[in-house]
């Protein structure tokens, strides 16, 4: 494996995370909060699962299980956060987690560290690849209950019925 694997990996981390902040930036205080039902979770729920993810799978990545013995998944689930300002600080403290441990892995490490998560073993791309699922699962949910809660929603990508304009501009675009 290589180097260009992270940097890859890396870019694909921090587009999803402009996803989620895409998002956030259209929400109102209250609608960070919003439930469809007692079942569903809200954006700051989310985030607290997420942050609590990051923390834990990525605070010493290399050398301890990444299932932390001070975590509470359960917990991540309750209503925990309570202001904008709160959920914005988990959410970069769980990227920056995530981000520093990414800068800290060598080609060696890549080619020979297996590291663990409630005890088994992954290789370091196995890992990240697990994770690259996990985050842009929860911002895609992230995302939708933006949607619902948000009355003045833009699209984040390519708007519904723009898909052809979008396509042509692409293509007429010199190849990068």
């Amino acid at each position: 494996m290589t180097k260009g694997y992270l940097e890859s990996a890396k870019a694909q981390f921090k587009h999803y995370k402009s996803i989620g902040e895409k998002t956030f930036d259209q929400l109102k205080d209250d609608d960070f909060f919003w439930q469809y039902n007692e079942e569903s979770n809200s954006v700051a729920i989310i985030v607290n699962h997420i942050w609590g993810n990051m923390m834990s799978r990525w605070t010493d990545f290399l050398t301890t299980d990444g299932e932390k013995e001070w975590r509470k998944r359960d917990e991540e689930f309750e209503i925990a956060i309570t202001t904008k300002e709160e959920l914005l600080t988990k959410w970069n403290q769980g990227w920056d987690c995530l981000f520093i441990a990414l800068d800290s892995i060598t080609e060696e490490d890549l080619n020979t560290t297996t590291v663990y998560i409630r005890n088994e073993g992954h290789s370091i791309l196995e890992a990240i690849n697990r994770q690259l699922a996990h985050y842009p699962y929860h911002i895609g949910q992230i995302v939708f209950i933006g949607k619902m809660a948000s009355m003045n929603w833009s699209a984040l990508t390519i708007p519904k019925g723009n898909s052809m304009a979008h396509n042509t501009e692409m293509f007429t675009k010199p190849k990068q």
